[in-house]
Order: structure tokens, then C-alpha cells, then sequence
């Protein structure tokens, strides 16, 4: 599966209908209502807000609305543009102002697919992989090592607290701890250990 970096938009005119389309990276599915409130907010003059949405480590959560317009031409044809993208944590709204043509049930679908399909093309995304957090506590003679070989693993570094030892806390691939760990008890023989998160996380790697 993979995500979105950052919001993405594309704007298309169809037979005077201009359609926004808006995809956004979103990690739950109260946080896509929340972002197509805002859009219904911001854009009220509008005669539709469309959208779908997915979510999950897997993709398994989604949904979509026509908001208005005939069943199955607008948000259906947008959340199977989305289900081919193999992109996961995203909502896509598309917002379209009447331009005094109607365009019928093929038109509507067509417009809709294009306009999910558009901003999608200018999209970055990266893939998405499951994360663990970690924290551990070193003697200072080993810190530079393990700081080594966390970057070596693609692992992140969030808090390095420097007192009688050095604590560190960050997150790193899951098929990577089993390596930290084993790093760690090598260089300090077996006196430290590492502590991991009970429950993976989903995360990005760049």
C-alpha cells in the first residue's frame, strides 16, 4: 500500500461545470468527515461536494457519497479510482459548481473518474510500512554505535536525553527490531535491552 506526503489538487471544466478535485492524507475515518465538513464549509456556493475515502493498514475502511448527484455517478466512480491507486489513508473530494449543462449518468461518471484520476497524477506518495517504537537507555561508550546502526536499519531517532546515560526513543521498520535488538545486547554484552511498543504502528518510510 502506499500514501500520500502532502495534499493534492486538480481542477477540471467540463461542459461549464468546474470540478475541484482535493486529495488529502487522512488516518482514521472521523478525520475524513472532518476534512469533508471543512470542504462543504468552505466551498458552500457549491452545488456538490463529492467524495470517498480508504483507510486502514490495508485498506479496508471506506466509504463515499454522491452528495446530491444521481446514485452511482459521482462518489462510487471516484472510490474505484481510488481503489486501483493501491493508496491507503486518503479521502478525495471532488466539489462541482453547475455550469447550466447537464451531462447525464455516462457524463457524470466520466467527469468524476477524470477528475479523481487528475489529482492523483499529481500526487507524491510513498509506500506505507508497519513501524515499531522503541526507547532505550545506553552507557555512553556505545551511543555513537547504536545511533549508527538505527540509521543503518531506516530507523528515526525522536529524543536523545543525555544524563548519567543517554536515552534515546524513536521508531523503525518492524523487520528491523529484532536487528536493534540484537545490536544492543552485543555491544553492551547483554546489559541492556531494548524496549518495544506492544502494538505496531503504521508509518512511512521515505
Amino acid at each position: 500500500m502506499m500514501i500520500l506526503t502532502a495534499p493534492s489538487s486538480a481542477e477540471l471544466v467540463i461542459r461549464n461545470s468546474r470540478f475541484l478535485a482535493e486529495a488529502l492524507p487522512v488516518a482514521t475515518q472521523e478525520d475524513a468527515r472532518h476534512i469533508l465538513k471543512e470542504r462543504k464549509d468552505k466551498y458552500n456556493d457549491a452545488t456538490h461536494v463529492v467524495h470517498a475515502f480508504i483507510v486502514g493498514e490495508t485498506g479496508g475502511i471506506l466509504g463515499c457519497s454522491d452528495d446530491g448527484e444521481p446514485a452511482g455517478t459521482a462518489g462510487r466512480p471516484v472510490l474505484e479510482v481510488l481503489k486501483g491507486s493501491d493508496i491507503t489513508n486518503i479521502i478525495i473530494t471532488v466539489t462541482r459548481w453547475f455550469g447550466g449543462i447537464k451531462l447525464g449518468t455516462g457524463g457524470l461518471v466520466k467527469a468524476y473518474t477524470q477528475a479523481a484520476q487528475a489529482v492523483l497524477d499529481g500526487a507524491s506518495i510513498i509506500p506505507l510500512v508497519k513501524v515499531r517504537g522503541f526507547s532505550v537507555t545506553l552507557p555512553y561508550d556505545v551511543y555513537e554505535a547504536v545511533k549508527r546502526g538505527i540509521v543503518s536499519l531506516d530507523g528515526e531517532i525522536f529524543t536523545e536525553v543525555f544524563d548519567t546515560n543517554v536515552s534515546l526513543t524513536g521508531q523503525l521498520p518492524e523487520e528491523a527490531a529484532p536487528s536493534l535488538c540484537s545490536l544492543v545486547r552485543d555491544l553492551t554484552r547483554g546489559s541492556v535491552a531494548v524496549v518495544l511498543q506492544e502494538e505496531n504502528q503504521t508509518g512511512q518510510k521515505v
